[in-house]
């Protein structure tokens, strides 16, 4: 049996860094949904053809791929063509986690990151759920900068994120990333500490000191 920890939170709260950690501390695999879609959107497959299809030849880059940006500005102001999208990109990745999650090694714990990780799906493959949060100005500030966004345009994304108190009731671990990077570091040990005992795991003590 493969472990899995599902980390999920909205867009620019710290999840990379979280599943970096994670990494670090010894579990085998992270797996970025997001990275996933990527591949997904490149030219000659047919979620791109679909996109293609259902929102518009101009969603196509003129490499053949999905021109994420195009699209973005699209799902991000109508709630009807994300939801659209989910029904199309959903499943996709589901799959291809899936064939990802098959190389883990017997017992193995693997990390699985994905934004809509409690409304794709991909939840019921994870032993373990966690809530990556920040504060929203901390949210769009780290959104703007890495995207090079306007403040309205990383606004529209950040709305159209899932309610992050109605999320907490659905997860097992609330990561809080709105502080120093060591207080983050504090609290994937102890949740992954926690992790491993529920499913008799060896803790490597030494190595987690190493961190502190």
């Amino acid at each position: 049996m493969v472990y899995v920890i599902g980390i999920t939170g909205n867009i620019a709260c710290g999840k990379t860094l979280v599943g970096q950690m994670l990494l670090e501390l010894g579990t085998e695999r992270y797996i970025d949904a997001d990275a996933l879609v990527h591949r997904l959107y490149e030219k000659g497959q047919p979620i791109a053809e679909k996109i293609r299809e259902i929102f518009g030849p101009e969603t196509l880059a003129p490499d053949g791929g999905v021109n994420r940006q195009k699209l973005g500005a699209i799902v991000f102001h109508d709630r009807s063509a994300m939801q659209q999208l989910e029904r199309i990109v959903h499943p996709a990745v589901s799959e291809v986690v899936r064939q990802e999650l098959s190389t883990v090694s017997e017992r193995g714990i693997a990390v699985l990151d994905a934004v809509k990780l409690l409304e794709g799906g991909s939840s019921a493959l994870c032993q373990r759920k966690w809530l990556i949060i920040c504060p929203e100005e901390q949210e769009m500030a780290r959104l703007m900068a890495r995207n090079h966004l306007s403040r309205a345009e990383a606004q529209a994304r950040i709305d159209a994120q899932p309610d992050t108190e109605k999320r907490r009731a659905l997860v097992d671990e609330v990561i809080d990333n709105g502080s120093s990077i060591q207080q983050t570091r504090e609290q994937v040990i102890a949740a992954l500490t926690r992790f491993r005992q529920q499913v008799h795991q060896p803790i490597r003590i030494q190595e987690y000191n190493s961190h502190c």
